[in-house]
């Protein structure tokens, strides 16, 4: 028997992924995955309907989102796993910070209007549509209007980390983000560790994440291999996937190659049955 096929990191037009939910679950069926899970930027919004499509077309997909939180001035992603995205709280939170995307981007904008480009909110929405805003699309949007020569100028010249069209995001504490996972009844992973310091790993460990995001497109065999050892020496989870935005990103290549094993997958399931005991 074939063993399942999985990556549980993805996004879609709904955070700053280049496709609709349907066109991210045909491209994965395409690519041969068995069992994904679509984890958007600060909303649950594609959730529902990848369920149904996965029903009809043969895989398994796994609630998730993506969380920013802040730690030693460093933003930290945290994927949340299994989560119910019936749950009021987290549907609460969710609202909150896809408000303050549109703030900050406003905030943003204003910034590159002092340097002489002329730009509107308007400009960003027609890009991000009903997705929750964010970088992404402030760079396609200048793209679009030929400020810049392609996705990645528009980050290095202007709204990369400290860049001068730079707006940080309200984040909330790791140990209020990690809560607002598992009250929801999800696991916990820290999104793409390979520029984080050993500090803020550890950290979160002490603050109680279930996991760590071994496998990552931006992790090469050394980060795997210490990041293996770290998760088997304070007995968390693995997890890992592709990271798939698809468009300006250039990563269509990378859908069906950074997987993790069917064992992990149902350590996940196993840690969501203890927690239930």
């Amino acid at each position: 028997m074939n063993l399942p096929l999985i990556d549980l990191h993805m996004h879609t037009i709904y955070s700053d992924g280049a496709y609709t939910t349907e066109e991210l679950l045909t491209k994965a069926k395409n690519s041969g995955l068995n069992i994904i899970s679509i984890t958007d930027h600060d909303t649950i919004h594609s959730i529902k309907e990848a369920i149904e499509i996965g029903n009809d077309i043969g895989i398994e997909v796994i609630p998730g989102v993506e969380l920013s939180t802040d730690i030693e001035d460093k933003e930290v992603h945290l994927l949340g796993y299994f989560i119910d995205i019936e749950h009021d709280e987290l549907k609460k939170y969710l609202k909150f910070f896809r408000d303050e995307r549109i703030y900050r981007a406003k905030r943003m904008i204003e910034k590159l209007k002092l340097l002489g480009i002329n730009i509107s909110i308007d400009d960003v929405m027609e890009i991000s549509r009903d997705s929750a805003i964010g970088r992404p699309h402030i760079a396609l949007a200048l793209l679009k209007l030929g400020v810049v020569s392609d996705y990645y100028e528009a980050f290095h010249k202007y709204i990369r980390d400290n860049g001068p069209a730079y707006e940080r995001k309200i984040h909330v504490s790791p140990q209020s983000a990690l809560k607002l996972i598992s009250d929801a009844g999800g696991l916990s992973f820290i999104a793409h560790p390979g520029h984080l310091k050993e500090s803020v790993l550890l950290s979160l460990i002490n603050a109680g994440v279930d996991g760590i995001e071994v496998i990552h497109p931006s992790h090469n065999d050394y980060q795997i291999n210490f990041y293996r050892g770290i998760v088997n020496q304070y007995c968390l989870l693995e997890s890992g996937g592709s990271d798939f935005h698809g468009g300006a990103k250039g990563d269509e290549d990378n859908l069906g190659k950074y997987l993790i094993t069917h064992q992990r997958f149902l350590d996940m399931k196993s840690m969501l049955h203890s927690n239930d005991d």
